[in-house]
């Protein structure tokens, strides 16, 4: 009679075959985590734009009538206008009440009179996203 040893072939099992899965399963969630950090996608989660929907009453020379027509309110402390890419500060959409759907705003718009085609956005300040835009001409 033989006497069996631990190294023989026949009792091993399939314990590389499954180190194997596992150390690739490993560096794949590592790298998955890396990757999410490294490219800040973590940091995008947060603010995000909310959904409404606008149109432009009136235009004169000075100020620019903005009625809300639907979608989520907004904090009128949130919006800010912009002029042809300009970020007008020191426009004014009132106070931190929440702007509702149907309700009429008047703004400052600050752009020279006889100017064609000027667009207009009404960016959302913490998500840094544009919730609505048209082109108007600013009458002298």
């Amino acid at each position: 009679m033989k006497p069996r040893t631990q190294s023989n072939a026949d009792d091993r099992a399939v314990s590389p075959v499954i180190g194997v899965i596992l150390m690739v399963a490993i560096t794949v969630i590592l790298a998955a985590v890396i990757g999410t950090f490294v490219l800040g996608l973590g940091d995008q989660l947060g603010d995000t734009a909310p959904q409404a929907s606008f149109d432009v009453e009136s235009v004169n020379n000075s100020s620019i009538t903005f009625s809300k027509t639907g979608g989520q309110d907004i904090a009128k402390s949130d919006l800010v206008l912009s002029a042809n890419g300009n970020r007008l500060d020191d426009n004014d959409f009132g106070g931190n009440e929440s702007w509702q759907s149907g309700e009429s705003r008047t703004v400052e718009h600050g752009v020279d009179g006889g100017t064609d085609g000027v667009t207009i956005r009404i960016i959302h300040d913490p998500s840094g996203s544009a919730i609505f835009e048209e082109s108007v001409d600013i009458p002298e």
